[in-house]
Protein backbone atom coordinates (compact mmCIF):
# COMPACT_ATOMS: atom_id res chain seq x y z
CA UNK A 1 0.00 0.00 0.00
CA UNK A 2 1.10 3.58 -0.67
CA UNK A 3 2.24 5.82 2.16
CA UNK A 4 0.20 8.96 1.43
CA UNK A 5 1.92 11.32 3.85
CA UNK A 6 3.15 14.58 2.33
CA UNK A 7 6.23 16.24 3.77
CA UNK A 8 4.26 19.40 4.47
CA UNK A 9 1.43 21.68 3.44
CA UNK A 10 3.35 23.27 0.57
CA UNK A 11 4.27 19.93 -0.96
CA UNK A 12 0.69 18.67 -0.69
CA UNK A 13 -0.60 21.61 -2.78
CA UNK A 14 2.35 22.24 -5.08
CA UNK A 15 0.54 21.16 -8.26
CA UNK A 16 -2.73 23.12 -7.93
CA UNK A 17 -3.44 24.98 -11.17
CA UNK A 18 -5.18 28.26 -11.93
CA UNK A 19 -8.85 27.77 -12.75
CA UNK A 20 -9.24 24.72 -10.52
CA UNK A 21 -12.47 23.82 -8.75
CA UNK A 22 -11.77 23.36 -5.04
CA UNK A 23 -14.10 21.77 -2.51
CA UNK A 24 -13.53 22.90 1.07
CA UNK A 25 -14.88 20.62 3.78
CA UNK A 26 -16.32 21.39 7.16
CA UNK A 27 -19.54 22.77 8.53
CA UNK A 28 -18.98 26.42 9.40
CA UNK A 29 -16.01 26.51 11.75
CA UNK A 30 -16.25 22.78 12.50
CA UNK A 31 -13.82 20.94 10.28
CA UNK A 32 -12.56 24.00 8.41
CA UNK A 33 -9.08 23.05 7.07
CA UNK A 34 -7.56 26.46 7.83
CA UNK A 35 -3.93 25.44 7.44
CA UNK A 36 -4.57 23.88 4.02
CA UNK A 37 -6.49 26.96 2.88
CA UNK A 38 -3.68 29.26 4.00
CA UNK A 39 -1.18 27.02 2.21
CA UNK A 40 -3.30 27.36 -0.94
CA UNK A 41 -3.06 31.14 -0.61
CA UNK A 42 0.73 30.84 -0.34
CA UNK A 43 0.80 28.46 -3.33
CA UNK A 44 -0.65 31.17 -5.55
CA UNK A 45 -3.30 29.44 -7.67
CA UNK A 46 -5.99 31.88 -8.84
CA UNK A 47 -9.30 32.05 -10.72
CA UNK A 48 -10.58 29.28 -8.45
CA UNK A 49 -14.14 28.02 -8.12
CA UNK A 50 -14.80 27.15 -4.48
CA UNK A 51 -17.51 24.72 -3.42
CA UNK A 52 -18.27 24.99 0.29
CA UNK A 53 -21.14 25.19 2.74
CA UNK A 54 -20.35 28.87 3.40
CA UNK A 55 -17.89 31.64 2.54
CA UNK A 56 -15.90 31.83 5.75
CA UNK A 57 -15.71 34.43 8.49
CA UNK A 58 -13.34 37.19 9.50
CA UNK A 59 -10.16 37.35 7.42
CA UNK A 60 -8.80 33.86 7.93
CA UNK A 61 -9.35 30.52 6.24
CA UNK A 62 -11.79 30.61 3.35
CA UNK A 63 -12.48 34.31 3.84
CA UNK A 64 -8.75 34.98 3.53
CA UNK A 65 -8.63 33.05 0.25
CA UNK A 66 -11.44 35.24 -1.05
CA UNK A 67 -9.80 38.42 0.22
CA UNK A 68 -6.57 37.47 -1.57
CA UNK A 69 -8.49 37.64 -4.86
CA UNK A 70 -7.91 33.99 -5.70
CA UNK A 71 -11.58 33.02 -6.08
CA UNK A 72 -13.71 34.00 -9.08
CA UNK A 73 -16.78 31.91 -8.29
CA UNK A 74 -18.40 30.37 -5.21
CA UNK A 75 -20.94 27.55 -5.04
CA UNK A 76 -22.45 27.44 -1.55
CA UNK A 77 -25.55 27.47 0.65
CA UNK A 78 -24.73 30.24 3.13
CA UNK A 79 -22.74 33.07 1.51
CA UNK A 80 -23.17 35.28 4.56
CA UNK A 81 -22.84 34.09 8.14
CA UNK A 82 -21.69 35.59 11.46
CA UNK A 83 -18.53 37.69 11.04
CA UNK A 84 -18.78 37.34 7.26
CA UNK A 85 -17.81 40.55 5.46
CA UNK A 86 -15.29 39.62 2.77
CA UNK A 87 -17.56 37.75 0.37
CA UNK A 88 -20.55 40.14 0.62
CA UNK A 89 -18.25 43.06 -0.29
CA UNK A 90 -16.70 41.16 -3.21
CA UNK A 91 -20.09 40.07 -4.49
CA UNK A 92 -21.59 43.57 -4.34
CA UNK A 93 -18.54 44.89 -6.20
CA UNK A 94 -19.00 42.29 -8.95
CA UNK A 95 -15.64 40.68 -8.22
CA UNK A 96 -16.92 37.19 -7.39
CA UNK A 97 -19.79 35.15 -8.82
CA UNK A 98 -22.21 33.18 -6.66
CA UNK A 99 -24.21 30.04 -7.36
CA UNK A 100 -26.59 29.70 -4.43
CA UNK A 101 -27.64 26.11 -3.74
CA UNK A 102 -30.01 24.84 -1.01
CA UNK A 103 -27.99 22.93 1.57
CA UNK A 104 -29.60 19.54 1.00
CA UNK A 105 -29.29 19.94 -2.75
CA UNK A 106 -25.64 20.95 -2.40
CA UNK A 107 -24.90 17.84 -0.34
CA UNK A 108 -26.68 15.60 -2.85
CA UNK A 109 -24.96 17.23 -5.85
CA UNK A 110 -21.59 16.53 -4.22
CA UNK A 111 -22.58 12.98 -3.27
CA UNK A 112 -23.84 12.35 -6.80
CA UNK A 113 -20.61 13.65 -8.30
CA UNK A 114 -18.57 11.35 -6.10
CA UNK A 115 -20.79 8.37 -6.91
CA UNK A 116 -20.64 8.93 -10.67
CA UNK A 117 -24.27 10.05 -10.94
CA UNK A 118 -24.36 12.85 -13.52
CA UNK A 119 -27.68 14.42 -12.49
CA UNK A 120 -30.87 13.91 -10.48
CA UNK A 121 -34.31 15.41 -10.03
CA UNK A 122 -35.39 17.18 -6.83
CA UNK A 123 -38.48 19.10 -5.74
CA UNK A 124 -36.37 21.66 -3.90
CA UNK A 125 -36.31 24.94 -5.81
CA UNK A 126 -39.35 24.31 -8.01
CA UNK A 127 -41.25 27.54 -8.55
CA UNK A 128 -38.52 29.70 -7.00
CA UNK A 129 -35.74 31.84 -8.49
CA UNK A 130 -33.33 28.96 -7.80
CA UNK A 131 -35.31 26.79 -10.21
CA UNK A 132 -35.49 29.29 -13.05
CA UNK A 133 -34.00 28.09 -16.33
CA UNK A 134 -33.58 24.51 -15.12
CA UNK A 135 -35.10 21.49 -16.77
CA UNK A 136 -38.30 20.37 -15.08
CA UNK A 137 -40.17 17.09 -15.14
CA UNK A 138 -43.42 15.89 -13.63
CA UNK A 139 -43.15 12.57 -11.81
CA UNK A 140 -46.21 11.04 -10.14
CA UNK A 141 -48.00 14.37 -10.36
CA UNK A 142 -45.24 16.42 -8.74
CA UNK A 143 -42.82 18.87 -10.37
CA UNK A 144 -39.05 18.39 -10.07
CA UNK A 145 -36.00 20.29 -11.32
CA UNK A 146 -32.85 18.72 -12.71
CA UNK A 147 -29.65 19.30 -10.73
CA UNK A 148 -26.19 18.22 -11.85
CA UNK A 149 -23.56 16.38 -9.80
CA UNK A 150 -20.52 18.31 -8.64
CA UNK A 151 -16.89 17.26 -9.00
CA UNK A 152 -13.70 19.04 -7.98
CA UNK A 153 -10.08 19.12 -9.10
CA UNK A 154 -9.06 19.42 -5.45
CA UNK A 155 -10.74 18.69 -2.13
CA UNK A 156 -9.40 20.03 1.17
CA UNK A 157 -10.64 18.42 4.37
CA UNK A 158 -9.70 18.31 8.06
CA UNK A 159 -9.60 15.11 10.07
CA UNK A 160 -9.11 14.42 13.75
CA UNK A 161 -7.19 11.24 13.01
CA UNK A 162 -5.74 9.66 9.88
CA UNK A 163 -3.39 6.83 9.07
CA UNK A 164 -0.65 6.58 6.47
CA UNK A 165 -3.04 4.97 3.98
CA UNK A 166 -5.45 7.93 4.17
CA UNK A 167 -8.21 6.43 6.32
CA UNK A 168 -9.82 9.32 8.21
CA UNK A 169 -11.85 9.88 11.37
CA UNK A 170 -13.54 13.27 11.87
CA UNK A 171 -14.55 15.27 14.91
CA UNK A 172 -18.34 15.44 15.26
CA UNK A 173 -20.00 17.81 12.71
CA UNK A 174 -16.71 18.23 10.86
CA UNK A 175 -17.87 15.15 8.94
CA UNK A 176 -21.04 16.77 7.54
CA UNK A 177 -19.61 17.63 4.11
CA UNK A 178 -16.06 16.26 4.24
CA UNK A 179 -16.74 12.56 3.48
CA UNK A 180 -18.77 13.22 0.34
CA UNK A 181 -16.35 15.93 -0.78
CA UNK A 182 -13.48 13.45 -0.44
CA UNK A 183 -15.33 11.16 -2.84
CA UNK A 184 -15.94 13.98 -5.33
CA UNK A 185 -12.36 15.28 -5.51
CA UNK A 186 -9.96 14.13 -8.20
CA UNK A 187 -7.23 14.89 -5.66
CA UNK A 188 -8.19 14.89 -1.98
CA UNK A 189 -5.85 16.27 0.66
CA UNK A 190 -6.54 15.82 4.36
CA UNK A 191 -4.88 17.63 7.24
CA UNK A 192 -5.02 15.55 10.40
CA UNK A 193 -4.26 16.43 13.99
CA UNK A 194 -2.83 12.98 14.53
CA UNK A 195 -1.37 10.56 11.98
CA UNK A 196 -0.77 6.92 12.86
CA UNK A 197 0.54 3.86 11.11
CA UNK A 198 -1.77 1.73 8.98
CA UNK A 199 -3.76 -0.70 11.09
CA UNK A 200 -3.87 1.48 14.21
CA UNK A 201 -7.38 2.78 13.49
CA UNK A 202 -10.25 0.40 14.17
CA UNK A 203 -11.83 -0.19 10.72
CA UNK A 204 -15.25 0.09 12.33
CA UNK A 205 -14.72 3.78 13.14
CA UNK A 206 -13.22 4.88 9.82
CA UNK A 207 -15.50 7.46 8.19
CA UNK A 208 -13.60 8.16 4.96
CA UNK A 209 -11.69 5.16 3.57
CA UNK A 210 -8.20 5.79 2.23
CA UNK A 211 -9.26 5.00 -1.33
CA UNK A 212 -10.78 8.50 -1.45
CA UNK A 213 -7.70 10.28 -0.04
CA UNK A 214 -4.55 11.07 -2.01
CA UNK A 215 -2.40 13.03 0.44
CA UNK A 216 -2.18 13.30 4.22
CA UNK A 217 -0.56 16.22 6.07
CA UNK A 218 0.11 16.21 9.79
CA UNK A 219 -1.06 19.44 11.49
CA UNK A 220 -0.61 18.77 15.19
CA UNK A 221 -2.17 21.99 16.50
CA UNK A 222 -4.81 23.17 14.02
CA UNK A 223 -6.12 26.71 14.37
CA UNK A 224 -9.72 27.43 15.31
CA UNK A 225 -11.47 30.04 13.21
CA UNK A 226 -13.35 31.69 16.08
CA UNK A 227 -10.17 32.09 18.15
CA UNK A 228 -8.31 33.68 15.23
CA UNK A 229 -11.20 36.08 14.60
CA UNK A 230 -11.43 37.02 18.29
CA UNK A 231 -7.69 37.76 18.24
CA UNK A 232 -8.07 40.00 15.17
CA UNK A 233 -5.89 37.77 12.99
CA UNK A 234 -5.80 38.43 9.25
CA UNK A 235 -4.01 36.09 6.82
CA UNK A 236 -1.52 36.50 5.33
Amino acid sequence: MIDKRAAGLAEALSDVRDGSTVMVGGFGEAGSPIELIHALIDQGASDLTVVSNNCGSGEVGLAALLKAGRVSRVVCSFPRTANSTVFPDLYRAGKCELELVPQGTLAERIRAGGAGVPAFFTATGVGTPLGEGKEEREIDGKRYVLEYGLRADLTLIKGRLADTHGNVVFNKTARNFSPIMAMAGRVTVVQAQRVVEAGEIDPEVVVTPGIFVDRVVHVAEPAHESELIAAGVSYP
